[in-house]
């Protein structure tokens, strides 16, 4: 992991720092924003402009971590990684809000957890891991969509309901 960083810091010049940020930034956003995309089609309170805002605001986050441990080396406390725990927390308060109980049964809760996965989004792409950022994205949209299919065709066939 050090190793992997340090090549990615060190790979950074000033000009090109801000080409890689801006990059994150744009990828952050739309990935946060087809995630969100899903949320919308199914009617749900958060869609694309909150997710795509989340992963956004987590990638800046990051990004501005690593920039002021490379700009400002002489702060040996700064570190991104405790920026990124810090979003992860930041995030569960709005999952929190979202995760209202309406009886026995939580609403919105997949919601807040697609929440979370777009802020662990951002981080990736904050830090430049585009690939994996990527990949998270496909993932969480095919649990959306197909484990609702599937869990949808086994509460028919078992009887169960979350009504």
């Amino acid at each position: 992991m050090d190793q992997n960083f340090n090549y990615f810091v060190n790979s950074l010049t000033p000009g090109s720092m801000e080409l890689q940020v801006a990059l994150g930034l744009i990828i952050a956003t739309v990935l946060g924003a087809f995630l969100g995309l899903e949320r919308s089609l199914a009617g749900k309170h958060a869609g694309m402009r909150t997710y795509a805002l989340v992963s956004l605001g987590s990638a800046l986050f990051t990004a501005v971590g690593v920039i002021a441990s490379i700009q400002m080396s002489y702060f040996a406390s700064i570190n991104p990684l405790q920026i990124a725990a810090s979003v992860a927390i930041g995030i569960g308060f709005i999952g929190t809000g979202l995760s209202v109980f309406r009886g026995e049964h939580p609403v919105e809760l997949t919601t807040a957890t697609g929440i979370w996965v777009a802020a662990a989004v951002g981080v990736a792409c904050g830090f430049g891991l585009y690939a994996i950022a990527t990949i998270a994205t496909v993932l969480t949209v095919l649990i959306f969509t197909f484990l609702l299919k599937l869990e949808n065709r086994f509460r028919r066939r078992y009887g169960t309901s979350t009504d």
